[in-house]
């Protein structure tokens, strides 16, 4: 019953995560795949001023620019996010995730997630199991 209740909350994770950037914004999704990964090629939608990233099994680079919000879904990446990030968002599994700096909140959902930020000070919401969650 407990895996049934949190593979449900990631579920429900995972869909508002992909919703967070909806609303009422001007411009419109900007589907892209990124050029540098190593196993398939991961879907990253720029809608707003948010990214949503969904892939499994790669290995690339995302850019958050100045301020961008960055929500990420999928298993078995490593990603490496150069910029400044205003938020990140993380649900998935065995994800290596690398960020130049996070700004104000850092929410990881899912299970066996390593992120680790360089700077910033942001408030981390652990929500997951067996994540590690460092600054360095």
């Amino acid at each position: 019953m407990r895996a049934n209740s949190t593979l449900l909350m990631l579920t429900a994770a995972l869909v508002v995560f992909g919703l967070a950037g909806c609303g009422s914004h001007t411009k419109t999704a900007t589907p892209s795949t990124t050029g540098s990964t190593t196993a398939s090629r991961g879907a990253e939608f720029d809608i707003g001023n948010t990214i949503d990233y969904g892939s499994f099994g790669t290995t690339t680079d995302l850019d958050c620019g100045d301020g961008k919000s960055l929500n990420v879904g999928g298993s078995n990446n490593a990603l490496i996010v150069k910029g400044t990030c205003s938020s990140v968002r993380i649900a998935g599994t065995d994800n290596k995730i690398t960020v130049d700096k996070i700004v104000k909140d850092l929410s990881v959902g899912g299970f066996n997630n390593t992120i680790t930020y360089k700077a910033g000070d942001p408030k981390v919401h652990n929500i997951g199991s067996g994540n590690t969650v460092n600054k360095g």
